[in-house]
């Protein structure tokens, strides 16, 4: 376990060295944070009953994606030292090492996505807390959202972890990483509410996106922050979530095993 934490510290240490970078990725956030509050505010303004959050808890869902869009988006907390190695046939030193190479990959997404959220959310979330109502960061509704959202947001993490941790192994049998993960950040940004919440969608397919993992990413927690997903329903929602980390997780590991046996190492 110690040398999995010692490759958590030297790239989360290493993360947090870009600060330039992250103030710009801040100021970006806020342009697109008051971007998405004037477009729903547009939209509210002509019909306020007809959505299926208030304008209150959307604002609050804007902001805490926002601010934490390092930790969920599934590009956020991509490797390129990983990347790099699969692609030009380095991975084959990380292979002889006496690792579990998907334990070492994992605690350095881990780095990555802490230390870049760490380095833009407070900014964000100090200056969407000072924005008037609605259009603000509001505090939970009860305690019990708040402590249920850290919870969620945890296995928000862990389940965005495993699945960049699938894209990895899919690498494998790629010569080309960028068809791949352009189709797969389009795909998990829009089903996880990334770009649009759930509840907007239609019902079918809302339904049907909150069963699947891409529904049990930011979805989840910042509804529970908002108050949107409260009571039984919130603790059924963290219980899915803890079934697609375990199911993603375990996915992935046997996915890492084939990767070592059959690796075919063409760089170099």
């Amino acid at each position: 376990m110690k040398k999995y934490l010692s490759f958590f510290r030297i790239r989360f240490q290493t993360g947090l060295q870009y600060r330039a970078a992250a103030w710009g990725g801040m100021l970006t956030q806020f342009a697109w944070g008051f971007m998405y509050l004037l477009l729903y505010n547009a939209f509210y303004a002509a019909e306020p009953g007809a959505y299926p959050m208030s304008l209150t808890a959307t604002s609050s869902y804007v902001w805490l994606n926002q601010a934490f869009l390092m930790l969920f988006a599934i590009w956020g907390g991509t490797d390129g030292d990983v990347l790099n190695s699969i692609m030009s046939g380095q991975i084959a030193v990380e292979l002889i090492r006496p690792l579990d190479l998907y334990a070492m990959w994992m605690a350095r997404a881990y780095a990555v996505r802490l230390s870049q959220a760490l380095l833009r959310c407070l900014p964000i979330l100090a200056v969407a807390a000072l924005l008037p109502e609605p259009y603000g960061l509001r505090l939970p509704p009860d305690p019990a959202a708040a402590l249920l959202f850290p919870v969620s947001a945890a296995l928000s993490l862990t389940l965005v972890v495993a699945l960049t941790m699938l894209v990895y192994a899919m690498l494998f049998f790629t010569v080309s990483a960028n068809g791949l993960r352009t189709i797969v950040n389009t795909l998990v940004d829009f089903c996880s509410g990334g770009i649009l919440p759930l509840p907007f969608f239609p019902e079918g397919l809302r339904q049907a996106l909150e069963l699947s993992p891409f529904g049990s990413l930011q979805n989840v927690c910042l509804r529970i922050y908002s108050g949107d997903i409260a009571g039984t329903e919130a603790l059924r929602r963290i219980g899915l979530q803890l079934f697609w980390c375990g199911a993603l997780i375990g996915l992935g590991k046997w996915l890492f095993t084939r990767c070592r046996r059959r690796v075919v190492v063409q760089g170099g």
